[in-house]
């Protein structure tokens, strides 16, 4: 085994490391068959030029021209600790033990000293190849062959020491930004070393560095262009050995959405805590203003907040001076940010992009808060409501890759705080009120899992529950027990992973004034309206979740025969049949009348029916041509046509809110898409080009792509994706 000499304790620079490093024969071997020798053929390395090419004498990294090392790009930079490396440390003190004495040092042989012992003498490895030394040749050590090597047409070999040190060498100058760049090139040099090859020689010898990596490999697998050449890793890496260079690249897969950047913008210091984040709050008037919003747009479609409480901790929020502020719990912050965020969204601005750019601060807001209240590791109510609304916003910001995640993160909390159990069968001392609270956030986790499942095509998560759908009762009918006044920081079923469960707070009872809520409350209709609103969503996801959302995450056919299919079919209208006559109205102008008067039951009405027929036509279109189930494509159609019309109801009722509903706009385009592709078919007997179905359902793709190019105010990116693809297949149907 041989080893750098050194005399310095182990905690010295790099150039001592390196020199006191010892490195056995496997680590050589394994970092020449990531980095073999022969990588440039020697017409190609003679065509290159170094760009930091230094004295043969030298030991790398010593070998960095001082612009080089005043940039700092020393070989700190690049980290091989990872592979196991001998390094025998003298115990008593700490330092290497030396196994050679430093060639800088001393470059004589060594001689007896009187009355001394005799000094050591140098091991400096061999550099050059074994023929020149053989010979006693000058030698350049140029890889494959050296020049005398050449001349002589003789064969060139190197020991294994030497091809490791050049291999590492090359790849730390290809680390290394290009020395003529720091403002020096080093002429006169003695030792020629291929450091940064040119474009085309990389790209000539990518294939031959495949080539070599294939026959090592055997029979492993397909081959994939070598990364050895084709990636320069940033001075800043760390890259270790046997994983700096992966043997495939792996790219980032924006999954669902077309922004790829990171939805929230950080805009928060290290240390800032709450009160950063309360010093950006709005004025009273303008929350009051974005929660009015909220409330009115968001929560007739997940009425999962319990009014009474949030209001008088609201209300009591504000009525804080700013140092008591300051002290207010994270999860209450990070609720406000959230629904403040939202009703942004939902606000007329000049554009859209100012409006986006004031909805993702207020967001950024909430997502800090969240980080102070340490999201990850403890929750409660206020944090998985404020999670639930961030996962719609992210939508709504064209962000849906983010939303997916974001709503993993959500589950495994919500299961955590046993959302999913029935507060009737885990702790029956807790009020009335948290219970019903409890069951809807449960509602609302679910709801969203299984409807965002259903879009994106992936497997449900929310689908071990036994919540209780007859034990869901409307604000009115509870007891006020005190609890809407004095909401507790954390639920009173704690979280499994927090340290609350071993140690529990002392919760201290604080007196807290009085509150007047009287202008935020609605009337018991309204509640009991919301109740079944829940309860039929409920029943449908129910439905959805067994019969559609499991089958499709894993690409299998929906029914195994045809009377299955049409038995799921009579289960879905008669679900639809047993919901409340104000969900259930088709008719436009009726809606129309009743959205003067009932604009919360009208906006349920449109997504109930939005996710109803949109699920019906995902069923009517299925096919197992195993099973000799065809697609309906009537059916289909009639489906596609209802659930498409929702959204133009929503847009001639609501029009802004359906430039920013996310999930709306995304199953409208699908439904739009899947009539596309169903009139591409030839038509049949039931079906001809003269039949009013097959009018009307062209007209219904003519008018969403009208509303791409024209209506529609959102993201002009995703707008323009999802014109193109409606386009391409609306020139695709039979005419």
């Amino acid at each position: 085994m041989l080893m750098y000499p050194s005399q310095t304790p182990f905690a010295v620079s790099s150039d001592a490391f390196f020199r006191s490093t010892a490195m056995d024969q496997d680590n050589a071997k394994a970092w020449e068959s990531l980095f073999p020798p022969s990588t440039f053929s020697n017409s190609q390395r003679s065509g290159l030029v170094s760009s930091c090419v230094h004295s043969p004498d030298q030991y790398w990294p010593a070998c960095c021209c001082p612009s080089c090392r005043q940039q700092g790009l020393v070989m700190s930079n690049l980290n091989l600790t990872s592979t196991p490396i001998a390094s025998p440390v003298d115990g008593q003190n700490g330092h290497i033990t030396p196994a050679l004495q430093s060639p800088a040092r001393d470059s004589s042989a060594s001689t007896p000293e009187a009355g001394g012992k005799p000094k050591q003498k140098r091991n400096k490895p061999t550099l050059s190849c074994q023929e020149c030394v053989e010979r006693k040749t000058k030698c350049d050590r140029g890889r494959p062959n050296c020049l005398s090597c050449i001349k002589r047409q003789t064969d060139c070999h190197y020991t294994q020491i030497a091809n490791l040190i050049a291999s590492a060498k090359y790849v730390y100058c290809w680390i290394l930004t290009d020395c003529t760049d720091h403002g020096r090139t080093t002429g006169g040099a003695k030792a020629r070393y291929v450091t940064k090859p040119s474009i085309k020689a990389r790209k000539t010898n990518s294939v031959s560095s495949t080539a070599t990596t294939t026959s090592r490999a055997g029979s492993e697998g397909p081959s994939q262009p070598s990364a050895t050449l084709k990636r320069k890793i940033r001075p800043s890496s760390t890259p270790y050995l046997g994983t700096a260079l992966p043997y495939s690249r792996s790219t980032p897969s924006n999954v669902f959405g077309v922004g790829a950047q990171h939805p929230f913008s950080n805009y928060w210091t290290c240390s800032g805590g709450v009160a950063e984040v309360v010093g950006v709050l709005p004025s009273k008037e303008q929350a009051d203003i974005l929660v009015a919003k909220y409330f009115e747009v968001m929560d007739p479609v997940y009425p999962f907040i319990h009014r009474r409480t949030f209001f008088t901790n609201y209300e009591r929020f504000w009525a804080q001076p700013l140092s008591i502020k300051n002290d207010a719990d994270a999860d209450l912050l990070a609720l406000h940010y959230t629904i403040y965020a939202l009703g942004t969204q939902f606000m007329q601005f000049p554009s859209y992009e100012e409006r986006a750019s004031s909805a993702e601060f207020y967001a950024s807001a909430a997502n800090q808060a969240l980080r102070i209240y340490s999201y990850l590791n403890r929750a409660s109510m206020r944090s998985m409501a404020a999670m639930i609304l961030l996962t719609y916003f992210l939508m709504n910001d064209n962000h849906a890759s983010d939303a997916y995640a974001w709503s993993g993160i959500l589950l495994r909390q919500a299961y955590a705080l046993r959302l999913h159990r029935d507060p009737e069968f885990i702790d029956l001392n807790i009020s009335e009120i948290e219970k019903q609270t409890r069951r809807r956030l449960w509602q609302a986790v679910f709801f969203q899992d299984t409807f965002l499942t259903v879009l994106l095509k992936l497997p449900p998560t929310a689908t071990h529950s036994d919540v209780q759908l007859d034990n869901l009762m409307d604000e009115a009918s509870l007891k006020a027990d005190g609890f809407e006044v004095d909401i507790p920081f954390q639920s009173r079923v704690e979280n499994l992973m927090s340290i609350n469960v071993i140690a529990p707070p002392v919760e201290v009872s604080l007196p807290l004034p009085p509150v007047d809520i009287t202008p935020y409350l609605v009337d018991h209709t309204v509640d009991k309206a919301d109740v079944e609103y829940i309860r039929s969503m409920w029943k449908l996801g129910n439905l959805v979740q067994e019969n559609l959302s499991s089958p499709m995450s894993l690409n299998l056919p929906l029914v195994s025969s045809p009377r299955q299919k049409t038995s799921l079919v009579s289960s879905f209208r008669a679900l639809y049949r047993s919901f409340p006559n104000l969900l259930t109205m088709l008719d436009f102008n009726t809606l129309q009348a009743e959205a003067t008067v009932n604009p919360r039951g009208v906006r349920q009405n449109l997504f109930l029916t939005s996710n109803f027929y949109h699920c019906l036509m995902i069923l009517q279109a299925s096919e197992n041509d195993e099973a000799g189930v065809e697609c309906n494509i009537r059916g289909s159609l009639e489906a596609a046509h209802e659930a498409l019309w929702s959204f133009f109801k929503l847009v001639k009722l609501f029009e802004l809110e359906a430039t920013v509903w996310w999930v709306f706009q995304h199953r409208a385009f699908e439904e739009a898409v899947t009539i596309a592709k169903l009139l591409s078919i030839e038509p049949t007997q039931d079906l001809n080009v003269n039949d009013a179905l097959y009018t009307k359902c062209k007209n219904d793709v003519m008018t969403m792509i009208d509303f791409l190019k024209n209506g529609s105010r959102g993201n002009l990116e995703m707008q323009r994706t999802r014109l193109l693809a409606l386009e391409e297949a609306f020139d695709k149907i039979v005419v």
